[in-house]
């Protein structure tokens, strides 16, 4: 169930199922991520690689996301830990925590996957 996964309750598991409809429609972790504009997008010039954040999406369920990151970055999770070793990587707050929802979006449609 995706109530399940710490930081989702009752509230934000129906945005994401009111949101995202049937997850079968969504063949990889990728298109799932895309769609809810947690992929990011490549920004390079030259020498430099970078990657800025999506605009696009679905913000609401980017928002129930966010959340869900948020919430396991204030309490003693794997996310928490996952959001600190990129800090120690050399990643900023901003960028430690999109790559974390990276990995909830991930989470949330893997889950997605096995309760339909």
């Amino acid at each position: 169930m995706l109530v399940e996964l710490h930081g989702v309750g009752p509230v934000v598991a129906a945005m994401i199922i009111g949101q995202v409809g049937d997850i079968h429609r969504f063949r990889t972790r990728a298109q799932f991520a895309n769609y809810n504009g947690t992929a990011p997008i490549e920004a390079s010039s030259a020498n430099t690689n970078r990657h800025r954040l999506n605009p696009r999406g679905n913000r609401a369920l980017n928002h129930a996301i966010h959340m869900i990151a948020v919430t396991q970055v204030g309490h003693d999770t794997p996310g928490r830990a996952y959001y600190l070793r990129k800090q120690a990587e050399g990643k900023t707050r901003k960028e430690a925590l999109r790559a974390l929802k990276r990995r909830v979006s991930d989470a949330v449609w893997r889950q997605l996957q096995l309760d339909h």
